[in-house]
């Protein structure tokens, strides 16, 4: 199992496309276009916070445990990614202390509730895609969805400044396994042909290193 790890607007989809495709393997995406609570967010961050976040703990650990029907997958966000949004929305305000208690006494009890065999395996590679704030904030542009502009909302520069901003730390305390981080703002896999060739190599090569290590 692959995850993918980064910010909004880092690319997590469409590695997640180009893996696929690469390793022939079954592909999971966050709840995004479908996702009914998220404009809702945006609109009232205090009022949503706390169901967003459990509406997407609930479809990541659907995620999970169908990724384990299949010998290999790539998923397009770690769960444990989850926590970090969450918090950041604690401190900004947009939740309370009581819902951080239920949501980290959550998400702990329904890790502990996968059977063993699942609950074992931890992800065999994480990759960061790891992109500047300026990026961040072209590519959120770019994409053009409304709910997320900045134009349209101006509180969200600070939301996604400390989001971006905390990624790193978040990283480099990530213990669960393997992990490798991707220059996003160097390789820009999504526009770039040649980009998404090196970083597919530098992904093989992590692979092919974890292989020897374990063999």
């Amino acid at each position: 199992m692959i995850v993918l790890a980064g910010t909004i607007g880092a690319g997590k989809t469409s590695l997640t496309d180009l893996l696929a495709t690469h390793l022939h393997t079954e592909a999971f995406y966050e709840s995004v276009e479908d996702n009914p609570i998220l404009p809702l967010f945006y609109k009232d961050p205090k009022k949503y916070a706390f169901l967003l976040q459990i509406y997407f703990l609930n479809k990541r650990m659907d995620a999970i445990k169908a990724s384990f029907a299949d010998d290999s997958s790539v998923m397009d966000r770690s769960i444990y990614e989850d926590s970090l949004l969450f918090h950041l929305n604690a401190d900004l305000g947009r939740s309370t202390e009581t819902e951080v208690d239920i949501y980290d006494s959550l998400l702990d009890n329904m890790m502990q509730e996968l059977p063993d065999a699942l609950h074992a395996k931890n992800p065999d590679l994480l990759i960061h895609i790891d992109i500047s704030f300026e990026t961040m904030l072209e590519r959120i542009e770019k994409r053009g969805r409304e709910y997320e502009q900045i134009a349209t909302d101006p509180s969200l520069y600070e939301y996604y400044k400390q989001l971006n901003a905390r990624y790193e730390a978040w990283y480099d305390n990530y213990d669960f396994g393997p992990k490798m981080k991707i220059d996003g703002d160097k390789y820009d896999f999504v526009e770039s042909k040649d980009a998404a060739d090196m970083v597919l190599q530098q992904i093989d090569a992590k692979l092919a290193q974890l292989q020897v290590a374990t063999a």
